[in-house]
């Protein structure tokens, strides 16, 4: 990990330091232990935002940590058909691979630095699997499913399916080299990512290293959210403690800052941290399973839909 890396980061574009002078600091406001769970056939995920209050993280539902696991043979598993309706699923793969189908059409295979972006919008119904190789011969499996809302405007768009490849992600770099920044989504500094948004937010994996602190501007009017993916560090200018596992909550400013610690277990080479940032929609959450809508009155629309068959049908090959 991660499988999208540079020998050498002061090859690559470089983010600017913030002036302190004319910047204010987000200070940390919580750091919060995922609990660890199963979802699907049975994988392992640590859902990371469980523990934080939905104030803070609006427009973000949730996120889950899919591994990281080291499968036997025939132990690789994925998810049945289900449904999505009124939000955006981002799934990232750090290692491994997953395969996505749906009924809208949408599908593909997502490796090792790869984003799959899947609007849901009015409903569909999808499937992740592992390809048959990987059940056959087990192997490491490690990534993050993350839930975006959609604005009441945007619930019932026509779903749409993105396919961010890992190479085509923007990297970055600190002054100093001390750290590597993959911007999937949203902007840095005036770096764009490549993925397509409906809701305006940034998504950053950072591989920091070991000693290395990172001071990064970001827009005052998002929200800022940090996740331990592997390693030890510190967050703000307090240098509050979080490792693999924890989510950190920033207050209110137009930076944050990270630092890793000198010493990583044997297992990391470097703190990895994901950042994400949004403009909080500020409209009512109904969250039922697959569901995020308005209204309670949307879900039992929603349930009645899938009911139906309104949400689309399994393909008859049911792959």
């Amino acid at each position: 990990m991660p499988a999208v890396t540079v020998e050498n980061p002061l090859t690559l574009p470089r983010v600017a330091t913030p002036d302190p002078a004319v910047t204010s600091a987000r200070p940390v406001l919580t750091v919060a232990t995922a609990p660890e769970g199963f979802e699907g056939e049975g994988f392992p995920v640590r859902r990371a935002f469980a523990k934080i209050n939905q104030k803070y993280l609006d427009p973000f539902i949730m996120m889950d940590q899919m591994g990281e696991v080291d499968y036997a043979a025939g132990e690789p598993k994925g998810t049945p058909w289900h449904p999505h309706r009124g939000f955006e699923t981002v799934t990232y793969i750090i290692d491994g691979t997953f395969i996505h189908r749906d009924s809208h059409g949408g599908g593909g295979t997502i490796t090792d630095g790869d984003t799959q972006w899947m609007t849901a919008g009015s409903g569909l119904l999808h499937i992740e699997t592992p390809p048959e190789s990987l059940v056959r011969s087990g192997g490491l499996f490690h990534g993050l499913q993350l839930w975006v809302n959609l604005p009441a405007s945007d619930k019932m768009i026509t779903p749409k399916y993105q396919d961010i490849r890992g190479g085509s992600v923007k990297l970055l770099s600190t002054d100093d080299g001390g750290a590597l920044l993959r911007v999937i989504a949203g902007e840095l500094d005036g770096h764009q990512g490549p993925g397509t948004t409906f809701t305006p937010i940034t998504m950053i994996h950072a591989s920091i290293s070991p000693g290395a602190q990172i001071t990064l501007p970001w827009r005052s009017d998002f929200n800022a959210l940090a996740y331990g993916l592997a390693g030890n560090g510190a967050a703000g200018t307090e240098h509050r403690p979080f490792h693999r596992g924890q989510a950190v909550v920033f207050g209110d400013g137009d930076s944050i800052t990270l630092r890793a610690d000198e010493k990583q277990d044997s297992r990391d080479t470097n703190f990895e941290v994901v950042l994400l940032g949004g403009l909080p929609i500020r409209e009512p959450v109904a969250h039922y399973g697959p569901f995020v809508m308005n209204s309670h009155r949307e879900l039992q629309q929603a349930m009645e839909d899938f009911q139906a068959g309104r949400l689309g049908t399994i393909p008859a090959d049911g792959h």
